[in-house]
């Protein structure tokens, strides 16, 4: 199996969420089913059926983020020396060139990226366009509504 690259930020939610599934809400549904199961003949009982699809759902998440985490690679952007460029992990400011419009995104992983919180994705067409790039540099980006250019304004670790 491949290494996913995540950040430290990333990993500590994931973990979060691992734990919350095994000590919340993975006793929780236990509960739940067994009282849908106390109320008599389950073979037309809706909240049985409810409970045991979430169990379903949440033992699928935790084998997920379980398998995730077994095969993931932590990068702590604040370590990085990636003298310049960009790299998985970076802060990337961008300004677009046809509209003079700035942009700063965090390159991350999968699981951690947020447009609306400026994490993108390592796999997204501008985090591909940005990945080996300096400051200075432009990069195009093949989007929908065409071709667009940034050039690099400022490149942090953090």
């Amino acid at each position: 199996m491949a290494t996913i690259p995540i950040t430290k930020r990333g990993a500590e939610k994931l973990k979060e969420e691992l734990q919350r599934l095994k000590t919340v809400d993975r006793p929780y549904i236990i509960n739940a089913i067994a009282e849908a199961r106390a109320q008599g003949d389950i073979s037309e009982n809706a909240e049985y059926d409810a409970a045991k699809d979430r169990q379903g759902f949440i033992e699928g998440r935790i084998l997920e983020i379980e398998g995730k985490l077994s095969a993931s690679q932590v990068i702590d952007p604040a370590q990085l020396d990636a003298g310049g460029r960009v790299v998985f992990g970076s802060t990337v400011e961008l300004e677009d060139e046809s509209t003079g419009e700035s942009v700063k995104y965090q390159i991350v992983g999968e699981d951690e990226a947020d447009l609306k919180l400026g994490l993108i994705n390592v796999s997204s067409p501008i985090a591909r366009a940005l990945i080996g790039k300096e400051e200075g540099d432009t990069a195009e980006v093949q989007a929908p509504g065409g071709t667009k250019r940034y050039e690099i304004v400022g490149v942090q670790y953090v």
